[in-house]
């Protein structure tokens, strides 16, 4: 059992957060959700109302926040392409302003930080598969950049608030995540296929569908990122966490098909504007420094997501109807 710490989580209602909050509560600590609902929703965190030790704020990183805390997860960002370029501007200062927020108050507290990186930091990557050392190929003008050069920006506030200020931090470069929670119009492959498949329309395809995405379903991600935030303080990161299992999105698509019996068929649409051809993490770090690997099979973590969305789309029909 940890010691109870006070624990503040930045976009604590969204797909993540929701499930970090969560976990938290189950390890004892008291915690401190705050949200702008601009992609998040209480219906995240709703049922933990009942906990004493859980608190709902509505607030946006970009203003400052004055709490006293003994730890933060910085998550608070748009993280779908459809919810970041919807306002680029408002994507870019949530990344770099909310980043300056919190680490402000984490040196006015002395709050331990996390910061949720991205693998979108390596941009369109020419290395595969992307160790932390690899520096990223980003186009700082294109229409993925708000997020992208945002998150990078993030990273180098943190590492110099550490060299600096002394901080203790720790970043993790998030790859491709799923799992009951996430938006069903995030436009995210995985959502997007499951949304497609149950409600029998065809699964659309950008480009051939032999691009490639590795998957880490969302339990074994918030272990990692438990794990990064109570290693020692020689461990800043960054450190990538992901599941190293890479498939095609193709193979992807006809696995959710098989799996919620829909008789969708596969459409093709060109390729989004720097839309990355591979992503797949090099995780040696997470297992050496955090002891960490995925656990859950993709099939099995697949079927917790599709029953997740059926649910949700038979209680919205019914809703309707």
């Amino acid at each position: 059992m940890h010691s109870q710490k006070r624990v503040l989580v930045t976009g604590g209602a969204g797909f993540l957060g929701s499930h970090l909050c969560e976990r938290l509560l189950d390890d004892g600590h008291d915690v401190l959700c705050v949200d702008n609902f601009f992609t998040g929703s209480k219906d995240n965190v709703q049922h933990l109302f009942t906990s004493p030790h859980f608190e709902l704020m509505r607030h946006d990183v970009t203003f400052p926040l004055y709490v006293e805390i003994d730890q933060i997860y910085n998550l608070a960002c748009p993280a779908s392409p459809i919810h970041y370029q919807h306002d680029p501007v408002q994507t870019t200062k949530t990344s770099v302003h909310g980043a300056i927020n919190m680490l402000g108050l984490a040196k006015r507290t002395g709050a331990r930080i996390f910061q949720a990186s991205t693998s979108e930091v390596y941009g369109d990557p020419e290395i595969h598969p992307q160790d932390e050392t690899y520096r990223g190929r980003v186009n700082p003008i294109g229409p993925r950049a708000c997020y992208d050069e945002g998150k990078r920006c993030a990273e180098t506030l943190f590492f110099d608030y550490y060299r600096q200020h002394k901080l203790p931090i720790r970043v993790a470069r998030i790859f491709n995540t799923y799992g009951p929670r996430m938006l069903p119009d995030d436009g995210r492959v995985v959502s997007n296929f499951m949304v497609q498949a149950l409600r029998g329309e065809d699964i659309t395809l950008y480009g051939d569908g032999e691009q490639t995405r590795s998957f880490c379903f969302v339990d074994d991600m918030i272990e990692g990122i438990t794990r990064l935030m109570n290693a020692p303080d020689d461990v800043p990161g960054p450190i990538n966490l992901g599941n190293p299992h890479e498939i095609t999105i193709r193979e992807l698509a006809e696995t959710i098909i098989s799996l919620s019996g829909a008789k969708s068929k596969l459409v093709k649409k060109p390729l989004p504007e720097d839309d990355p051809l591979q992503r797949c993490p090099d995780i040696t770090q997470a297992r050496e420094k955090l002891d960490w690997t995925p656990s859950v099979p993709l099939e099995e973590g697949l079927k917790r997501t599709i029953d997740y969305f059926d649910r949700l789309l038979s209680s919205e029909a019914a809703a309707e109807s």
